[in-house]
């Protein structure tokens, strides 16, 4: 008989790193249900991340998201925040309470690659603030809150899964504290 784990495995990161992509198969991997809490936003504020944030502004949006971080249950799952999850301290200390906090971290030039939709993508960011702006706010939040930092720069998507999957199965099955 298997033993249930109410532990959860948080993704943080910047957006096109790869937290949804890579949390869906993590999660099939290790046997745990997947949140990913940008979509979660968007059934609680009836509405997609970038219109949203037109219509009230990105402070708005970072306030929703502490409010779905604070009410989501993410025990035994995988959980993908939303690149701004870090703002709230609050909800981070909740998702650091009921799990482990990863940072899926990529330099700057490899992630402003991937994203070619910087403003019209539903990032919660200052009006007219740059991506290198960004980052560099952001990375200090996500170092505050890791629990375990995975440099991705070398890995591809299998590699990747990998990695997290060698990380979270101590941690789930609860032979590391």
């Amino acid at each position: 008989m298997t033993k249930k784990t109410s532990k959860a495995i948080v993704l943080i990161g910047m957006p096109g790193v790869g937290k949804s992509t890579v949390g869906v198969l993590l999660a099939k991997s290790l046997g745990l249900g997947f949140i990913d809490t940008d979509r979660t936003i968007e059934k609680y504020v009836n509405s997609g991340l970038q219109k949203y944030i037109n219509q009230n502004g990105y402070q708005s949006l970072r306030t929703a998201e502490e409010q779905v971080l604070l009410k989501e249950d993410v025990s035994a799952k995988v959980v993908a925040t939303g690149g701004s999850a870090v703002y709230s301290g609050a909800g981070m200390i909740h998702l650091k309470s009921q799990g482990m906090v990863i940072f899926l971290d990529l330099p700057q030039d490899q992630l402003e690659r991937r994203i070619t939709n910087f403003t019209t993508r539903g990032i919660a960011r200052r009006p007219n603030q740059s991506f290198s702006s960004l980052f560099n706010e952001r990375r200090e939040l996500y170092l505050r809150y890791a629990d375990i930092q995975v440099d991705c720069n070398t890995l591809d998507i299998n590699a990747l899964l990998n990695r997290l999957v060698a990380i979270s199965k101590p941690y789930i099955n609860g032979h590391i504290d």
